[in-house]
């Protein structure tokens, strides 16, 4: 499996790229010690039911019988056979998930799971994820895109928007009024407005929502004339070297020459978490200034989208939320998530980042029933699970380049109670909140964001680090020592 982005100490020099990205997708397949693997991309995460029993299909007539999860929201088969692809493509291509073949892995959109399902906020970040898809998928130019290049639309709560994207759009509430965007600016109205970041720069562009969707791409555009003209192969907007970074003010004129208004929006972004709040300057839950210098909004009681459990909406609308333990389903897990789709929710699906699936509609009265009943098929349900942050890579048998079976460690280190290996005994508290992941080898596939606990096989056993962003791991002072037997090298 092509690695994770690795993990670089801040003040690195970039990598230079002598190829293009290897990652896998629906037609361009990973040879993997298991079989062979194919990376499904669904932007936002969204499927109807009919294109969710079409990969239960795949999975189960030509793969291993299980969907993995990304933390991307897209669906993956392994344990695919020689000479199945065409068999494979077949099956998307008639359900609506390979569009534009020429754009099947460029269409990586990351949208908040939650938009327009709890009390609070709008669903335009869906509906600009649906349009941003269309225009990727009709534009030549974005055929250059990388596999890993990331578009990410936040809808104000912050969830997303701190999960490294190399273009994110972060909608504002309540419009965010009337600010000067092109020296002829009309108040957006009911379209709202977006924040337009790219990379690392904590500078913002404000643009009319409605625009948000052209504006993504025509920054994706500028990313890749940056690459070209840096001549390092970069793939992703992190990775362009000194001089030849891509800010918000070279985005802007872009922008305009498209046509697009925007307005720069100044104020300092903490380079770890690019969560909404910080976007838009607003120092904490009860901040009390926003980017522009005016009050803030006082603080909107967002749903947690990362966590599982029964999502209260407007109207008596209901939502589940279930995560897949270690980020895996078996067929059977997914049909059942599928026909409570189909028979009592809105005939849909939403993938999530955090290896989750959120399924809209349902009404107060069947919400309970069927959360039971998922959490009866050994699916998460409950935040306090302990399975709740805990993921890991492939690991053997399916990986070769792991040391050791890190899923089958994780799980009897969860099922003893302490999924961060080290002592018996309670763990610290610093680690309790913190996502825990478990990796094979240091590449570290499907690693999480932001901070994280690091629990790597050695050839001695394993290590636990905490992870700080764009730092590289640190041991934690809490006891470590292995609780799995010392690790075969690889080979």
């Amino acid at each position: 499996m092509p690695p994770s982005p690795s993990i670089r100490p801040q003040g690195a020099e970039p990598p230079i790229r002598d190829r293009g990205d290897a990652c896998p997708g629906a037609l361009r397949l990973h040879s993997a010690a298991d079989g062979h693997l194919a990376r499904v991309r669904l932007p936002a995460g969204d499927l109807t039911v009919r294109q969710a029993e079409v990969l239960a299909d795949a999975a189960d007539r030509l793969g291993d019988g299980h969907l993995s999860l990304t933390s991307r929201g897209n669906a993956e088969l392994r344990g695919l056979a020689d000479g199945c692809g065409g068999r494979l493509a077949a099956l998307l291509r008639d359900a609506g998930l390979l569009p534009s073949e020429r754009h099947e892995r460029v269409r990586n959109i990351l949208a908040s799971p939650l938009a327009g399902l709890d009390r609070h906020t709008p669903s335009d970040v869906r509906l600009w994820a649906r349009e941003l898809d269309g225009l990727l998928c009709a534009s030549e130019s974005a055929t250059a895109l990388s596999g890993r290049f990331l578009f990410v639309l936040d809808d104000g709560r912050g969830d997303v928007a701190a999960l490294g994207g190399d273009v994110s759009l972060v909608a504002e509430r309540g419009g965010a009024g009337s600010g000067d965007l092109s020296g002829a600016w009309r108040p957006a109205g009911a379209g709202g407005t977006a924040l337009l970041r790219v990379g690392d720069d904590p500078a913002a562009l404000r643009i009319a929502g409605p625009d948000a969707p052209r504006a993504a791409l025509t920054a994706a555009e500028a990313f890749l004339t940056a690459a070209e003209a840096s001549g390092s192969g970069a793939w992703r907007v992190r990775e362009l070297p000194d001089g030849h970074g891509l800010t918000a003010r070279a985005v802007a004129e872009r922008l305009r020459a498209a046509g697009i208004g925007c307005a720069e929006v100044a104020g300092e972004v903490a380079a770890e978490v690019a969560g909404a709040r910080e976007v838009t300057g607003t120092p904490d839950a009860t901040g009390t200034t926003d980017a522009t210098g005016a009050p803030a909004p006082a603080s909107v009681p967002y749903a947690d989208s990362s966590a599982p459990g029964v999502i209260e909406g407007t109207d008596g609308a209901r939502a589940l939320s279930v995560l897949a333990p270690l980020g895996r389903l078996s067929v059977a897990q997914w049909r059942l998530l599928t026909a409570v789709a189909a028979e009592d929710g809105a005939g849909a699906l939403r993938l999530t980042p955090w290896r989750g699936v959120v399924i809209p509609g349902l009404s107060a009265d069947t919400a309970a029933p069927r959360l039971r009943e998922l959490s009866a098929a050994g699916l998460i349900t409950d935040p306090d699970s302990p399975w709740h942050r805990v993921g890991a890579c492939t690991g053997r048998p399916g990986c070769a380049k792991s040391r050791t079976d890190v899923r089958a460690d994780a799980t009897a280190a969860v099922t003893a109670g302490t999924p961060v290996p080290g002592e018996p005994g309670p763990q610290p508290a610093t680690l309790r909140r913190l996502p825990v992941y478990w990796s094979g080898c240091e590449r570290r596939c499907g690693h999480p964001h932001g901070a994280w606990v690091d629990v790597l096989a050695t050839a001695e056993g394993y290590r636990v680090s905490v992870v700080q962003p764009q730092s590289a791991p640190v041991p934690h002072p809490a006891p470590a020592a292995p609780s799995a037997a010392p690790c075969p090298a690889t080979s």
